[in-house]
């Protein structure tokens, strides 16, 4: 039960990015107020946070998601400076295998050389590979249909987010943030409708608020229904396996997407982690995670068998799904107030994107809601307004 009946700021959904933005406030020095985090499931095992693959690039399609990637590569390998020094905070390491795209097409290979001049005049270590280039560096690919491809080793991999999202749950909680087991099932708004007052939560309880985050990830459609508001982001299954392979491949693996739309990595030094989904991709409850065997017989294998002809023969050890808040107007984040209820904030729509650009998103929203205004990164371009202009900001790099 919430310790008061009135906060400054409400954030609903307790996950990476609802601590991400609780934690950032408590570095706000011009703010001095009482937040609140309403999680509906304190154990998170069913969040986006606890089923994502906890990787980090910087080959995205637009210039301002290069630069989120890059903070977020130095917030993660800095982490304890950043947190203030703190001696139980480590220093994570990303582990530079990097991302690999194939492109198959003079389409695609076009969209790769664009997006590797935005990508190089943002300062990433992206280079350009023909196929005699890729094949001399991994000689395991098959690459008859393959015409160009995109590699970075520089801040580009997988890393530990589950110990960040810790640090940041018990760093806000430390500095005074509350966080309650509960749920938001409804809101109130003013006469006019251009302000949350209350949020009522399942447990009966009311609280009143002077601004609210909406972070519930794949539910963030229903949250943004209580204020009135619509927002084009549902709930897409994403299917992981972890396999082990009769004959491990030489080097490390890096993350490579391949044409078909399965992307497999290295997981360690003895096994393998491919992804993908059903070639229709419907959205789902935000509660189902019925895995669909099919998808690995019929689609995930045959892909991992014809990129790496060595994945005929391997052994699959772990398997999962999780959603993906998939922004479906325009694959990128949709953040910053709404347009007509001013204290509605949106953290949301993230297309699988949320793990590695939540210390900017988090940083962000928090500057947003003590200044009105970005401080450091200007992500204006993510804001609500695109949506109602009906002009989208496409992110092209999206797995």
């Amino acid at each position: 039960m919430a310790q008061h009946q009135s906060y400054d700021v409400v954030i609903v959904g307790g996950a990476i990015m609802g601590s991400s933005a609780a934690w950032f406030l408590t570095q706000e020095p011009d703010f001095d107020g009482r937040v609140l985090v309403v999680e509906r499931d304190p154990t998170y095992e069913n969040c986006s946070t606890s089923h994502t693959n906890s990787c980090i690039r910087q080959q995205f399609s637009t210039e301002i998601n290069v630069r989120i990637s890059q903070f977020g590569a130095d917030y993660v390998q800095n982490l304890r400076s950043h947190m203030g020094g703190d001696p139980d905070v480590p220093n994570l390491k990303i582990q530079n295998f990097g991302y690999l795209y194939l492109a198959d097409d003079p389409a695609f290979a076009k969209a790769l050389r664009a997006s590797h001049k935005v990508q190089v005049a943002a300062g990433a270590g992206t280079r350009l590979l023909n196929r005699d280039q890729l094949a001399a560096a991994f000689p395991f690919y098959q690459l008859d249909d393959i015409l160009l491809a995109s590699h970075n080793t520089v801040d580009e991999g997988y890393f530990d987010g589950s110990t960040m999202f810790d640090h940041w749950r018990k760093g806000a909680k430390a500095k005074g943030v509350e966080f309650i087991a509960d749920e938001v099932v409804k809101m109130d708004l003013s006469q006019g409708g251009t302000r949350v007052t209350r949020v009522h939560l399942k447990s009966g309880a009311t609280v009143c608020c002077g601004q609210v985050v909406n972070a519930t990830g794949p539910r963030a459609a229903r949250t943004a229904r209580m204020a009135g508001i619509s927002v084009p982001i549902e709930p897409r299954k994403r299917f992981t396996w972890v396999f082990e392979a009769a004959r491990p491949l030489d080097r490390p693996l890096p993350l490579t997407i391949d044409p078909s739309g399965v992307h497999v990595r290295q997981e360690g030094t003895q096994y393998y982690m491919a992804g993908g989904h059903a070639d229709h991709d419907p959205a789902v409850e935000p509660d189902d995670f019925a895995m669909d065997h099919a998808i690995w017989e019929d689609k995930i294998w045959p892909a991992l068998a014809n990129r790496i002809p060595q994945f005929e023969a391997i052994k699959v050890r772990h398997e999962w799904v999780g959603h993906y808040a998939w922004n479906v107007f325009d694959q990128n984040a949709i953040l910053g107030p709404h347009p007509e209820v001013s204290n509605f904030l949106f953290l949301n729509g993230f297309s699988g994107h949320g793990l590695q650009q939540s210390p900017a998103m988090g940083r962000g929203t928090a500057e947003m809601l003590v200044h009105g205004a970005y401080r450091t990164l200007d992500l204006s371009p993510f804001h609500y307004g695109r949506i109602v202009r009906g002009a989208p900001f496409v992110e092209k790099a999206v797995i």
